[in-house]
């Protein structure tokens, strides 16, 4: 490590600028920030470095991972927790990937929570009113969370801090996970019975080709008349047509949207001054029942100091040691009798 570590830092905003700016403070790392987006055309700018860093809205398919490697790029180093947006069976054997598992757990919750907040209580109009100077109450009628049953949908470490502060609220919990949490207390049931029983369905699990929209036309069919859903995970665990289908039949009474299945080419950037071709999202947003956060569930000073704490210690790991705990490695997430005993690099 005797020459700084390149780093390409793709789809740099301002807060990931000044986070990682001084996280790298002792300029251990030469970081080049770029706002564009990785991809198969930009994959030039990486040439020299030894790194790419990436996020949630970089593609980064066969064509790409081919670049790279060609480019030399020895490590791609995700700096979210999600790697839905990777292809991990082509990467493997080839270049690797590591990612930020937890940055805080707590942001994404209390956000989730947020969001139900305001919708239920029409926290939004009112602002919207009382800036007029309109203290109508009229249409701002909402309804207590206690006594609500909510269904969690994935029960890692968001997914529980979220089920604490709804019993905060005195709320009734039910959950579901493919695994399930042993001895957490936790009423696990059925994802149809969770479908069936929830005044409230919060999402918490990471995108995977089973679970790719969850919620459709066939599962809102199950819920109950009024149910609210809330998303702070991936866009495409929702079916977004069944969803509009869902409100406009008054089956679904309000959606918590913090995340979008076409996020990729709106959100993170500024279209106040422009026409929206996506139908869809702009159906979505003019629905008064529906709230639509860009994606800002994990953005507090507290996540990004440990985005880009984590990620600065990943590629120092895997430069270092040649073993970083928070590899990603397709073999291991295919094959239960996986040989590899991490403690070393997954190829």
């Amino acid at each position: 490590m005797a020459d700084k570590i390149k780093v390409a830092f793709f789809d740099a905003k301002e807060y990931d600028i000044n986070s990682f700016k001084l996280a790298n403070a002792d300029e251990k790392y030469d970081v080049q920030f770029y706002e564009t987006r990785l991809s198969e055309e930009t994959c030039r700018l990486a040439e020299g470095c030894d790194v790419v860093c990436v996020f949630v809205n970089d593609d980064i398919n066969k064509a790409v991972i081919d670049r790279l490697v060609k480019t030399g790029i020895r490590l791609i180093a995700l700096r979210c927790a999600g790697y839905n947006n990777v292809d991990i069976e082509y990467a493997y054997g080839k270049i690797h990937v590591v990612r930020v598992p937890a940055y805080s757990p707590y942001a994404v919750a209390e956000h989730a929570m947020a969001l139900l907040l305001t919708s239920i209580r029409r926290i939004h109009k009112a602002y919207i009113r009382t800036r007029d100077f309109n203290f109508s109450l009229s249409g701002l009628v909402g309804f207590d969370l206690h006594g609500k049953t909510v269904g969690v949908v994935g029960t890692g470490k968001i997914g529980r801090i979220f089920i604490d502060i709804c019993r905060g609220f005195g709320m009734n919990v039910i959950a579901y996970d493919k695994f399930p949490a042993k001895d957490s207390g936790i009423e696990y049931v059925e994802l149809e019975e969770l479908f069936a029983r929830s005044d409230i369905i919060s999402l918490h699990c990471p995108l995977t080709d089973e679970n790719r929209h969850m919620v459709n036309a066939e599962s809102i069919a199950k819920m109950k008349k009024g149910v609210v859903l809330i998303n702070t995970s991936r866009g495409a665990l929702i079916d977004s047509e069944a969803l509009i289908d869902g409100i406009k039949q008054r089956k679904v009474g309000a959606a918590c949207l913090d995340v979008y299945e076409e996020e990729s080419n709106v959100f993170f950037h500024d279209y106040s001054g422009h026409i929206v071709d996506d139908d869809i999202l702009t159906r979505l947003i003019s629905m008064p029942n529906v709230i639509v956060s860009s994606h800002q569930a994990f953005l507090t000073a507290e996540a990004l100091k440990n985005i880009a704490d984590t990620t600065f210690e990943n590629i120092e790991d895997f430069f270092r040691d040649g073993f970083v705990k928070n590899e990603i490695c397709y073999n291991c997430n295919k094959v239960a009798d996986c040989a590899q005993k991490h403690d070393g690099k997954c190829f």
